[in-house]
């Protein structure tokens, strides 16, 4: 397919780890931490073990740049790596890694020229440190956008009473709140293994998050959050109506009003087919529809994504000018004033 003229792309789905995450020196061992082997890969080391083996965009900004020109991308969000969040372990030491990892995200954002902005993390569950971390992140000298949690940091479901202060203040704060799984999808479906736990395990890890949040009160206690949920929300949209059903027969839950739950969440393109994108407007609506490459990891999957969405329009998935919408406005709109038009 020819490359499609669409212009300014946001891509909200994109993550980093810098080489400044201890740039005291001090590197706990049991901490994911990168290791770059020469200025093309490196490795995410866990523990003593290698987690990933990782391509240069992942730390080097012009690397970074390099690519969404290459994309037509014009701006990018960068988030952590979902095996950093800083979950376990001492309070202490959690508060700490958080820091320094947005203090890292903080300083590409700088680097960028305007082209990247950032999602940092704080220590969930541990909801006056998270409060903290949030508010530094937000106020800093290279303010973040918002904040990456994971889809049950921490052992917590996200409408857990231990989490919502954070939500509370995510909201005063005009935080953007990008919820995506960790660990793999491990441990979240029957059987474990790949290409069970990415393939299956991460689409349900978020769809429990999107139903915590639409059916455990979360939206409706706070609902100026702005949500945007990783993998077009996993299995979601698919299991809605089935869940919708169980809340009003059992809970008497209201279905309108859960309805406007859930076409306040916004979702992201990473679903890999574009026929999927159809229900994603359907059940979310084609200005909740934004950009996720989860670059630098697979980069066909970010080099492509022009023709992705131009080939989604042209089967009717997105409606006329969606394509277009989904790869700019829908993003810049989510980030507002925070990002330049």
């Amino acid at each position: 397919m020819t490359v499609p003229d669409l212009r300014g792309g946001v891509d909200l789905h994109a993550h980093w780890l810098g080489t400044d995450v201890f740039a005291d020196g001090v590197l706990p061992a049991d901490l994911p931490h990168l290791v770059v082997l020469d200025e093309e890969r490196g490795q995410v080391v866990r523990a003593g073990q290698v987690f990933r083996e990782v391509r240069a965009p992942l730390w080097d900004v012009g690397a970074r740049l390099r690519d969404l020109d290459a994309a037509g991308l014009e701006q990018q969000v960068i988030s952590p790596v979902p095996v950093t969040f800083p979950y376990a372990g001492d309070p202490g030491a959690a508060r700490a890694y958080a820091v320094a990892m947005n203090r890292s995200i903080a300083a590409a954002v700088s680097r960028g020229g305007g082209r990247l902005h950032g999602l940092g993390t704080v220590p969930l569950p541990h909801a006056a440190d998270s409060v903290q971390v949030l508010e530094g992140l937000m106020g800093g000298p290279t303010p973040l956008v918002g904040v990456e949690i994971g889809a049950r940091p921490g052992g917590h479901e996200l409408d857990s009473p231990a989490l919502q202060p954070f939500f509370e203040a995510a909201e005063a704060l005009g935080a953007v709140v990008f919820v995506h799984p960790a660990d793999g999808g491990a441990g979240t479906v029957r059987r474990s293994g790949q290409p069970y736990d990415f393939g299956l395990g991460m689409h349900v890890d978020t769809a429990l998050a999107a139903g915590a949040l639409v059916f455990g009160g979360v939206l409706e206690r706070f609902p100026g959050l702005r949500v945007v949920l990783a993998h077009g929300c996993g299995g979601f949209a698919w299991s809605y109506p089935r869940l919708r059903l169980a809340a009003g027969l059992f809970d008497g839950a209201p279905v309108e009003a859960i309805d406007e739950r859930v076409r306040s969440l916004h979702v992201d393109t990473l679903v890999l087919d574009p026929e999927h994108l159809r229900l994603l407007v359907h059940r979310f609506g084609a200005d909740r529809v934004v950009v996720g490459t989860d670059h630098p990891f697979f980069p066909d999957l970010t080099g492509d994504v022009r023709s992705f969405l131009v080939d989604a329009e042209a089967r009717g998935a997105l409606p006329p000018g969606g394509a277009q919408q989904v790869f700019r406005d829908n993003g810049l709109q989510l980030l507002g004033s925070r990002v330049p038009s």
